[in-house]
């Protein structure tokens, strides 16, 4: 199957002529002939969402996946990690057990824990009452449960270190965020195995010249991703341009999304949401998550002054690889045939994974 695209992002690069795809790989790029519009890139990938297309993935089932797996190709999202809050300990092992295996659409990396293990000073939407130290016995449950892959944690909780321990001896990408970590505490957790930040800036101690705090030491460090959330609300521009100078090549898009579609009251795991105007707010008037797509925050990086190419690596590439899935976010020949049409201005056109394309 020829794509007829005008080009392909072939390894972070633009190559000129169309792309051929044969039996769920890439078999060749840059071929002359015929051709129509559009650049062809790699499938899109989202570390953290916690429902798309009026799913709330806390208590979806398998047909609730499949809807909002539909909703997620149609924004070019090709593999994705279902991300939950904060909530009591036996909603979060529900959850994970209900994480689906089965073939939706998209790829499902496996589940992201937002917590529980977060600071009482950093909750940020997170429910206080279900907000816990780090447990070392909750910790293998949740393992137990299976589909868990990525963790949200606080550093400077008492049994931090430990748990970090135990969830890098078992696969999983440990995340600091929802943390009110000195810059100390911060670079500690990193040298023991953490490599990732959720939303950076948000749910932190704010960076300041003597006491640069979690922000600070993540932007210095090459060895650690970064998550922004490029809604217009989260991250004023001024400070995604210094997170883009900074950590150039260790973004990660991230749309952080509720799922909802529409505005109104929302439920994302335990806590009542409202939206009004595209912005999620919590009860007290916190920011709640968001109703960004992949496209809109492809678009925003670019604003803020990366490249094409630089922009949409931040959203397959760069998450890929803290996810420790090389196999996904890149287009080449002989890779995994999850590939996105789009235009110049980021629109999704056409959707293709592992080879067969998807209709909307």
């Amino acid at each position: 199957m020829r794509l007829g695209v005008e080009a392909a992002l072939v390894d972070g690069v633009l190559v000129a002529g169309d792309i051929e795809i044969g039996d769920g790989r890439v078999a060749q790029v840059g071929l002359e002939g015929e051709r129509g519009g559009g650049v062809a890139v790699p499938g899109f990938v989202d570390l953290h969402v916690h429902g798309f297309g009026d799913v709330d993935f806390a208590t979806a089932d398998l047909d609730a996946y499949r809807r909002a797996g539909d909703a997620l190709l149609a924004t070019g999202v090709t593999a994705f990690q279902p991300s939950f809050l904060t909530a009591p300990a036996d909603d979060l092992v529900a959850a994970l057990e209900a994480v689906q295996r089965e073939a939706i659409g998209p790829c499902i990396l496996g589940a992201h824990l937002e917590g529980p293990f977060i600071s009482e000073r950093k909750l940020g939407m997170h429910p206080a009452s279900a907000r816990l130290d780090p447990d070392l016995a909750l910790a293998e449950r949740f393992l137990a449960a299976g589909h868990l892959v990525h963790m949200t944690l606080a550093p400077e909780l008492a049994g931090a270190t430990e748990l970090i321990d135990v969830l890098v001896a078992n696969g999983v990408t440990v995340a600091l965020g929802h943390t009110d970590a000195t810059a100390e505490e911060a670079h500690a957790a990193f040298d023991r195995g953490a490599v990732h930040v959720t939303h950076l800036y948000n749910a932190m101690r704010p960076f300041a010249h003597r006491d640069p705090g979690l922000a600070g030491a993540a932007l210095w460090r090459d060895d650690v991703t970064v998550e922004l959330i490029l809604d217009g609300n989260h991250v004023a521009d001024d400070a995604v341009r210094v997170a883009w100078r900074a950590a150039r090549g260790r973004i990660v898009l991230v749309t952080d999304s509720i799922g909802a579609t529409t505005d109104g009251r929302r439920r994302v795991g335990p806590v009542e949401v409202d939206v009004r105007d595209g912005v999620v707010r919590g009860s007290a008037g916190e920011l709640a998550g968001s109703v960004l797509t992949m496209p809109q925050a492809i678009r925003a990086l670019i604003h803020a002054g990366a490249s094409f190419e630089e922009a949409v690596d931040a959203a397959t590439r760069v998450p890929a690889r803290a996810a420790g899935r090389a196999d996904l976010g890149t287009l080449s020949v002989g890779s995994r045939a999850d590939v996105v049409v789009v235009d110049r201005n980021i629109r999704v056109e056409r959707v293709v994974v592992g080879g067969i394309e998807h209709s909307f």
